[in-house]
């Protein structure tokens, strides 16, 4: 019975939470206001989540459940590539319509804390671009590739919502999409593994299933080819 209490507790505190964030941005987060709206008193707060930090990571993955449920059962096209654009759509569609939600989640980064949302959204994207790499058609090493997408989806989220609707360019998103993609994959008409970066990347992406190798021998393998991918 405790742990239902807690755990409904823990509910009220984040849908409370999730109103005010909605109504006025993080400004309207402070543990006094959010205690107040669920109805409980601070110190629970601070049982449930530990401290502000706590609670503001947990607002975010609360909000950001509804995108990570739409990229779970997103499927696949049978086309890496198509997917990857798929998966940047959604990403692009998701920050614009829960704003408060997406600044709170990327607008404010603090260095080494990713909530479990966060980790779980950059997992995904990673298991994209390695199937990409798979097909031979990743120009540079999987961790650069999702590090560029990443961070322009983010980019574009973060530029857009700061933009007043009227100005938005309608192609923009598309536009750095198209350019994202071209520095990271190869030409469409080209063969896979048409020279040695693409070659080093196409291995990097199967390395794991090369059981001749010691797991050391497949870190420094690894190692070796990302080097050569990105260079």
């Amino acid at each position: 019975m405790a742990t239902k209490t807690a755990a409904d507790t823990r509910e009220r505190i984040l849908q409370a939470a999730a109103t005010l964030l909605a109504a006025e941005g993080r400004d309207g987060l402070s543990t006094r206001a959010v205690s107040a709206a669920a109805g409980v008193q601070p110190p629970a707060l601070y049982r449930l989540f530990g401290d502000k930090d706590g609670l503001l990571d947990a607002v975010a993955a609360y909000g950001f459940d509804e995108y990570l449920k739409s990229k779970r059962t997103l499927g696949s096209t049978g086309d890496a590539v198509e997917d990857l654009r798929r998966g940047w759509d959604l990403h692009i569609e998701f920050g614009l319509s829960r704003p408060e939600f997406y600044v709170l989640m990327y607008g404010d980064a603090r260095p080494g804390c990713t909530s479990p949302a966060g980790r779980e959204a950059e997992s995904m994207l990673h298991a994209i671009i390695e199937r990409v790499a798979a097909t031979g058609r990743l120009r540079v090493s999987v961790d650069r590739a999702a590090r560029l997408v990443h961070a322009t989806g983010m980019g574009v989220v973060l530029s857009l919502i700061a933009t007043p609707l009227a100005d938005r360019d309608p192609e923009f998103s598309t536009t750095a999409r198209e350019t994202v993609l071209t520095r990271i994959l190869t030409g469409g008409g080209e063969p896979a593994g048409s020279d040695l970066p693409e070659r080093a990347i196409a291995l990097r992406a199967g390395l794991e299933g090369a059981s001749v190798l010691t797991a050391a021998e497949r870190v420094l393998m690894a190692e070796w080819l990302d080097r050569i991918a990105d260079a």
